[in-house]
């Protein structure tokens, strides 16, 4: 029995032990077992028995936290700072303290009064930086780390906060740099992978974001940043199973947070497990009531069973506990907009951003109720509002690209995708919607040139892959790497009528008649699935396929249905010709 042990601890204390002190060892136990009088009478009296000794000190604060009791532990920690006030381990317990607990303003207060006491000590400066980080206090923090740079210049914890501040600068590329340094010298450095994959993700490159994070848990498996890190990476994959994996890690380190309950919650949701999801959900309201993340996933499940009226209470309690919620104004939002109520949503968008005036998705989230509302003007200021805040906000950078598009301000468009570029320069997206806006324009070598940039950044995407083919076909290009194109995007879009008819038009350029045809049926098939307008583009390859390959009659049929569907269709001359050519 556990208790067999406590005649054991008084024994080592009779003796004497000098190994580790035994009293600790049993105030521990008694800690253990509730018995917080009997804990405090042992750590006190090692405290009288050892006065300068921080360990105890430090034990008799951890205990006052175990009982609920905050206030005594503070002004204890307080005490211990003046009493032993060059003992690193004792002045640093109150910073550390509140860095624990996640007062953030109080651990910076506290860090720069040690830092002013103990400017030589190398930790508390470190720590005191990473702090002015956590609260966006950019120009101290590397003015600080620049100082430790400069007489150490190969300070590997300190290159990793240089990472961090390139990162919180704009500069990406050279915070990659800088990470892929400290790494190569010191690979089992798991915070230096950590914030690597972190700047790989901001550059849009997950795989090996990906990659960094599990070599971090690799290194350190307690390490729950990297977790949600991974977390974020499988929710962005929609793989729900690898998002419960994760959850489930995050609980096993933290079971007494909210967050990975919330997100097995969300995982189990999108498997249509309804009622262990919302077993998970209301495990996060009752680990941490103050927290809006329980609140936000009961909104979700509400929202999901169509119970608009519930889902609204939960979304608006998620915003009462966190008002800067993305995630749970665009639940609500969604619900107005299903039930066709974009006026209320509106104005919701507008009361939110209100409350929290500086949150970059809150413009883009009105910007898409505006385009919805066709006041393209609106949507522009909220989406500019929206980049102005935030300008790796690759959704808001789109949204205005597109709105500006459609409004006819296509320079406009390319210099929004062109400025958005800067700041992210690995949204292979924004070249993608580039070369739309310059086929707009009938600047197709530019097009080209801009689907030729996307798939350098992400090598087969279907989309660029499959708009770079059809202008080399358009425009007398390479017809062997056109083919090869059209194949890739046709793999990684297999669904998309405009898709297959890519590919017939490139076997029809090849005169691979046989195979043209069959992606041209396909193109129609899909057309038809998808309840796309039937397309005179797609009888007119297809009449032209089987008129190469000698089928006369299907190939008047599906020319004559060209005529039919769009008489004047652009290309109706040369229909006319070839019907003709046919008949004769």
């Amino acid at each position: 029995l556990p208790d067999a042990a406590e005649p054991n601890y008084k024994k080592a204390i009779d003796l004497k032990a000098t190994a580790a002190n035994p009293r600790l060892a049993l105030a521990a136990f008694y800690q253990a077992r509730g018995r917080y009088s009997d804990a405090e009478q042992q750590v006190q009296q090692v405290i009288a028995e050892n006065p300068k000794d921080a360990e105890p000190r430090i034990a008799l604060s951890k205990l006052y936290i175990a009982q609920g009791k905050q206030a005594d532990a503070e002004q204890y920690m307080k005490q211990v700072k003046r009493e032993l006030p060059d003992d690193p381990s004792a002045y640093v317990l109150l910073g550390d303290y509140y860095f624990l607990i996640g007062d953030l303003d109080r651990a910076v207060a506290e860090y720069s009064s040690i830092y002013n006491d103990h400017p030589k000590d190398l930790k508390v400066k470190k720590n005191y930086i990473q702090l002015l980080i956590l609260k966006g206090r950019v120009d101290e923090a590397n003015k600080l780390n620049e100082q430790i740079l400069g007489s150490q210049a190969q300070d590997d914890d300190a290159l990793v906060y240089r990472g961090e501040l390139q990162m919180h600068q704009g500069k990406l590329n050279e915070a990659v740099q800088t990470l892929q340094s400290v790494v190569s010298r010191n690979p089992g450095m798991a915070v230096a992978h950590y914030q690597l994959g972190n700047a790989l993700s901001q550059l849009a490159d997950l795989d090996h974001a990906g990659t960094e994070w599990q070599q971090a848990i690799q290194l350190r498996p307690d390490m729950i940043d990297a977790y949600r890190a991974l977390a974020d990476l499988e929710l962005q994959k929609n793989d729900m199973p690898g998002l419960e994996r994760m959850a489930g890690d995050i609980i096993r380190l933290q079971p007494a947070a909210p967050d990975g309950y919330a997100m097995r919650a969300f995982s189990l949701m999108g498997r249509k497990q309804i009622p262990a999801a919302e077993l998970d959900a209301r495990k996060a309201i009752q680990i941490a009531p103050q927290s809006g993340v329980g609140y936000l996933e009961m909104g979700h499940l509400n929202a999901m069973q169509q119970r608009f009226s519930e889902a609204e209470n939960w979304y608006k309690q998620a915003l009462n506990h966190d008002p800067n919620s993305g995630d749970a104004l665009r639940g609500l939002l969604n619900i107005y907009v299903a039930q066709k109520q974009l006026d209320k949503a509106i104005t919701a968008a507008n009361a939110q951003i209100a409350l929290s005036p500086n949150n970059s998705t809150f413009y883009d989230l009105l910007g898409t109720l505006l385009v919805n509302k066709k006041d393209y003007k609106g949507a522009e200021t909220a989406l500019k509002k929206a980049v102005e805040l935030d300008k790796h906000n690759s959704d808001a950078i789109t949204a205005l690209g597109r709105v500006q598009s459609t409004e006819g301000a296509a320079d406009a468009a390319l210099a929004t995708f062109n400025d958005g570029l800067k700041n992210n320069p690995k949204q292979a997206d924004f070249y993608i919607l580039m070369g739309g806006v310059y086929e707009s324009k009938h600047d197709l070598e530019q097009a080209k040139s801009a689907y030729q940039n996307a798939l350098q950044i992400k090598r087969d995407d279907p989309v660029a892959s499959n708009n770079l083919a059809y202008l080399l076909l358009q425009t007398s290009g390479n017809p062997d790497l056109a083919l090869d194109l059209a194949q890739t995007a046709r793999r990684g879009l297999p669904q998309l009528s405009n898709v297959a008819d890519t590919l017939g038009w490139a076997f029809y350029q090849k005169g691979i008649y046989g195979s043209a045809i069959a992606s041209f049926q396909d193109a129609i098939k899909l057309s038809a699935k998808n309840k796309e307008p039937d397309s005179a583009l797609y009888h007119y390859h297809l009449g032209l396929a089987y008129a190469k390959s000698e089928q006369p009659a299907l190939a008047k049929q599906h020319l004559e249905r060209v005529l039919k569907i769009d008489p004047k269709y652009p290309d109706a001359d040369d229909v006319r010709k070839e019907l003709s050519q046919l008949k004769s």
